[in-house]
């Protein structure tokens, strides 16, 4: 029940103006309180209702998708002819003679890409579908399936930001029974095909099944809400570092103060081992252009003196025994100075 979506907007000529809902403040528990007792007369402190003022665009269907007991919807509801049954014949060939309501229902907890294609694919699935989406309050959903990490007003007012979303039908119950069918004119429940077991049931859709009123979808697999949960899990000390660095005190993160100074002092030899890992990348680099530049250095000085023709001066002021690579090292007029002497002793000897 995981997966337990608005309309594209038609152009409208002469309204220009923009929404800004960023500049409204978030929504608070209170807040849907106030307003949900205003609508139906009672209170639950779970409900929600979308603060701030909004403009005329949300009338042309730009702002959030309405809460099933707001006026918007009650409207819609109150004008479908339920009277007027849709078979699924007709919703597949498109001869349908009024607005195809389909239920989605889920907890939606850390809303992600895999509710959104859901959704998406319920509202497309037929044309002109109105698409119901049921969210189960906390009640409900931490006695069924454990603690969320988003509250339920929470995650109301992210499915109702979601374009494939007409309506949220808040406080949704885990199973359908023919009342709560009736009661929001319900055509079809889309849903994927998996069994959905609960108490007493292995698959709480089934009586829907066996009525012709259920719609199958497709699961996005490798993205779910305990997916992403496990990978908070599984990178704790990480995402705890980095929420100290971002000014959360450790009371704020329910940690102790040995943890704390245990997370800060990885933080710290972390940013050591960082700025030495970018020193050595630095240093090797550095070295690598010198090799290169060094190659150009030698080949430009080499350039130089073979074209002032200083190379081939030394070339001939060599000795051909130390160009060819000789062992004496004497230049021609160091031999012919000893020849001439060896020559002057052998006379003088032979004039004695």
């Amino acid at each position: 029940m995981d997966n337990k979506s608005a309309p594209t907007t038609p152009g409208v000529s002469g309204v220009d103006e923009w929404h800004d809902a960023s500049a409204e403040s978030s929504p608070t528990n209170e807040e849907y309180s106030s307003k949900k007792k205003a609508n139906t007369g009672t209170v639950d402190k779970r409900s929600m209702q979308f603060s701030g003022s909004l403009d005329m665009n949300v009338d042309l269907n730009l702002g959030p998708a309405p809460l099933s007991y707001e006026e918007k919807a009650i409207t819609e509801r109150e004008n479908c002819d339920y009277k007027t049954k849709i078979t699924l014949d007709m919703a597949k060939s498109g001869t349908a003679p009024r607005k195809i309501r389909i239920y989605a229902d889920g907890i939606y907890d850390l809303f992600h890409a895999g509710h959104a294609r859901q959704l998406m694919q319920a509202k497309n699935i037929f044309k002109n579908v109105y698409l119901l989406v049921g969210v189960c309050n906390d009640d409900l959903t931490h006695s069924k399936k454990g603690k969320t990490v988003m509250d339920e007003a929470e995650r109301y007012e992210s499915v109702r930001h979601c374009r494939y979303v007409d309506e949220v039908v808040i406080d949704a119950p885990w199973v359908l029974d023919d009342e709560f069918l009736t009661q929001n004119k319900i055509d079809f429940v889309a849903h994927d095909e998996i069994p959905y077991g609960a108490e007493g049931s292995d698959d709480i859709y089934q009586h829907i099944k066996a009525r012709g009123m259920f719609v199958a979808t497709q699961r996005t697999e490798g993205v779910s809400t305990s997916d992403i949960i496990c990978r908070l899990v599984r990178d704790y000390d990480m995402y705890v570092r980095r929420n100290l660095a971002r000014g959360y005190s450790a009371q704020d993160l329910n940690v102790g103060f040995l943890k704390k100074n245990q997370l800060e002092l990885q933080t710290r030899l972390d940013t050591v081992k960082s700025k030495f890992r970018t020193y050595e990348e630095e240093s090797k680099t550095f070295m690598e252009r010198w090799e290169d530049r060094s190659k150009e250095y030698i080949h430009s000085f080499i350039s130089l003196f073979e074209k002032t023709g200083v190379l081939h001066l030394l070339h001939r002021s060599q000795s051909p025994s130390m160009i060819v690579g000789g062992h004496s090292g004497k230049s021609d007029t160091e031999d012919e100075d000893i020849a001439s002497q060896k020559k002057s002793s052998k006379s003088t000897n032979e004039t004695r």
